[in-house]
């Protein structure tokens, strides 16, 4: 599901479109008060949309633009005025006042453009902890002791049962652990 952020510096505004996705089905969102909030909440989300104002509390929506990643759209609900001067990459905009139709068929776009984008790019792998790293390392070196195996095929072994049994790659070799340790 896409993440969308909600950033516009009057509360009850913000309080407003949260009203109109709830009721639209959308489920996933959060409402920060200024352009700082947005970027640490985006950083933590893959990918999303930011429905923002023209100015924030502390940046301006192209500032904002700026410092999110490129796995976010920004949708900028702006007043007639401004509606020229709002433009960029990743950027669509609204103009004010706003139609409650217009607001879910361009978030309803924007999400479906977000996941074939999504669908299109390979996922990168997971990096793993130094914590996870040392499980796998300790099953391993358990599994070539205790029956005779090289390095590749112990790992070949947590592999094969964690594919089978449908189960994370650390936790595989936690339960190694603790039923052969």
């Amino acid at each position: 599901m896409v993440g969308i952020i909600i950033a516009l510096s009057k509360p009850e505004e913000s309080a407003g479109i949260k009203t109109i996705l709830t009721r639209s089905g959308y489920r996933k969102f959060f409402v920060c008060a200024n352009g700082a909030q947005t970027i640490t909440q985006a950083d933590s989300l893959d990918y999303g949309i930011v429905i923002c104002g023209y100015k924030l509390q502390d940046m301006m929506y192209s500032q904002l633009r700026e410092n999110l990643h490129s796995g976010f759209e920004m949708l900028v609900l702006v007043s007639m005025k401004n509606s020229d001067d709002c433009y960029g990459n990743g950027i669509s905009k609204l103009t004010m006042p706003l139609q409650t139709s217009e607001l879910i068929k361009k978030i309803g776009l924007m999400t479906d453009d977000i996941l074939r984008r999504k669908k299109r790019s390979p996922v990168p792998p997971r990096k793993r902890s130094e914590e996870d790293l040392k499980i796998i390392n300790e099953a391993k070196n358990l599994l070539m002791k205790k029956n005779n195996l090289t390095e590749e095929e112990a790992h070949r072994y947590i592999q094969r049962v964690s594919m089978e049994s449908g189960s994370d790659l650390v936790e595989t070799a936690g339960k190694v652990l603790t039923l052969i340790g």
